[in-house]
């Protein structure tokens, strides 16, 4: 028997490298043989799933202050995950950070940095932005964006939102009222305008240039390709032939719901594991039931939730103790029958 745990970071206890390995070890106290693949869906953890970070430069932080970046450049591909350069992350939450003033100047000097190096492949994961600023501060900050037409330049993103709706969709969460939204999205409607006219680029028409406030949408006028994040992964991966070698796949995340569907990691996972007609379970850390009202998000057979079986404290304080006991009893039951 053979076992793939293709898994998602457990944002906030445990990344998606972990999780693999906490399976990989339930798997050997059985003597299964297990395939570890950590996943992620062009946001957040992207970076450490591509090969981790292999530089850090100091660059301007989403509100001015100089930060800490890590990133990753190996033979000619760069990997820059936008949230280690101008990620809410870095400020704190919503509530200490300035929504209208937040910028992405430090992404765009992390791009700059990649094309002095000679980058001839950029790959720009997006999610968990600071910012609302329709990537203005990226764009500024690379000294010749002339450049990136002899770049194979990718932004990676889960998400469809339009332009223009980026600061509506995403300006609460990131600590802006309503004004404030309103501002923003106003903002954006005139860089729509001047994108168009400096690039020759409508980011209006464009599905997903909303994310990360609207800095795909400016990437993307620079020439960039949006790309789904999780499809991009899973090619690097090589997901689809370990999928074809497994006898069970179990996947997993930090918390199931209806966006789990929407270009992520375990809903990924499930479709490929049903194009080779694979079983295919799931450990997660919690369930959001008001959110799961589609029959089709019970689809893993079974779906645990370490929070539910050992507790929500106990899933928070060890979630890897957790995630390795619940599949040693998915196994258990799965070998049983």
């Amino acid at each position: 028997m053979r076992v793939l745990a293709a898994v998602d970071k457990f944002k906030g206890t445990a990344s998606a490298k972990d999780v693999a390995r906490s399976i990989g070890h339930a798997c050997w106290e059985l003597g299964i043989e297990c395939d570890e693949v950590a996943l992620a869906d062009g946001g957040e953890g992207t970076l450490d799933v591509l090969g981790g970070p292999n530089r850090e430069s100091v660059v301007t932080g989403p509100l001015g202050k100089p930060v800490k970046a890590q990133w990753r450049f190996q033979g000619d591909t760069a990997v820059i995950e936008m949230a280690r350069a101008s990620g809410l992350s870095i400020v704190g939450d919503a509530q200490h950070n300035d929504a209208v003033a937040a910028s992405t100047t430090g992404t765009g000097e992390l791009i700059d940095k990649a094309l002095d190096l000679g980058a001839r492949r950029i790959i720009v994961c997006l999610g968990g932005s600071a910012t609302t600023d329709g990537g203005l501060g990226a764009i500024r900050a690379i000294r010749s964006p002339a450049r990136l037409k002899a770049v194979d330049f990718l932004i990676a993103c889960d998400v469809t939102t339009q332009f223009v709706d980026a600061a509506v969709v995403f300006g609460p969460q990131k600590g802006a009222t309503a004004s404030q939204v309103r501002l923003l999205t106003g903002r954006l409607e005139r860089l729509v305008q001047m994108y168009r006219e400096n690039y020759g680029v409508d980011v209006s028409k464009i599905e997903g240039a909303g994310a990360a406030g609207g800095l795909a949408g400016g990437l993307v006028a620079l020439g960039g390709k949006l790309i789904p994040g999780f499809e991009m992964v899973a090619d690097e991966a090589n997901l689809h032939d370990r999928v074809a070698q497994a006898d069970l796949v179990i996947t997993g995340e930090g918390q199931i719901d209806h966006t789990s569907y929407d270009g992520k990691v375990v809903g990924g996972v499930i479709d490929t594991a049903h194009h080779f007609n694979k079983p295919v379970a799931a450990i997660v850390g919690s369930i959001d039931f008001e959110l799961v009202i589609d029959d089709a998000l019970i689809r893993p057979n079974p779906l645990l939730a370490i929070s539910e079986i050992y507790g929500r404290e106990k899933a928070m304080n060890e979630p890897l103790w957790c995630i390795e006991h619940a599949t040693l009893e998915l196994l258990r039951n799965y070998v049983v029958n």
